[in-house]
């Protein structure tokens, strides 16, 4: 398998806990070459690949001009070596318009630079650095913008607050968890620690 990776795509719903909850599924064991998977890597931040979805062809073989099966896929997995960083294998899931997937889609966040917190010395506490949706895989975001432009020394900005396409649940238990709050260096402290 010089030069291959090995891969496996399937529906989503198939890493459900409750057996009653799978369907039938067209679950794939294929390779994938290595620069072909180097470039798609390369071509999208890391943070956010396993939020972007990609055209998949499933051929006969290594070279095949046979079309054995083809759609849209969205990375969940990348398996690495702990000691090289070499890829081993992947997994996505199939992601063809229409179909719901659950999704850890990233945040990112802007407006530090004119941040009055940060300006005042605060620290911006990123709590959560990815939000999960419930995303029709049309319109699943590469990533949830976060703008802290406006935020003081303890204001936060919650789950809730944040805008996405209407189509997309949020699945967290608690909508009123921040997702980042400016905190004060020290606690009432005005001069520098160690000092």
């Amino acid at each position: 398998m010089q030069g291959r990776l090995p891969a496996v795509v399937f529906f989503q719903n198939l890493l459900e806990k409750s057996p009653d909850a799978r369907s039938a599924s067209k679950k794939h064991l294929l390779t994938v070459e290595k620069k072909q998977m180097k470039a798609i890597l390369n071509s999208v931040d890391a943070p956010f690949f396993r939020s972007t979805r990609f055209p998949l062809q499933i051929r006969a073989g290594s070279g095949s001009s046979h079309l054995l099966e083809s759609g849209t896929v969205l990375p969940i997995k990348i398996h690495r070596d702990e000691e090289s960083g070499q890829i081993l294998n992947l997994v996505f899931v199939w992601a063809e318009d229409g179909m719901k997937l659950k999704v850890d889609v990233p945040v990112v966040f802007k407006g530090e630079d004119a941040c009055p917190g940060l300006q005042k010395g605060g620290i911006l506490n990123k709590i959560r650095p990815s939000l999960k949706y419930l995303c029709p895989s049309e319109h699943i975001p590469s990533k949830i913008v976060v703008d802290v432009s406006n935020l003081d020394i303890e204001d936060r900005i919650f789950m809730r607050d944040i805008e996405v396409h209407p189509s997309l649940k949020l699945l967290s238990k608690n909508e009123n968890m921040p997702i980042c709050k400016i905190v004060p260096t020290s606690l009432g402290n005005k001069e520098p620690i160690g000092e």
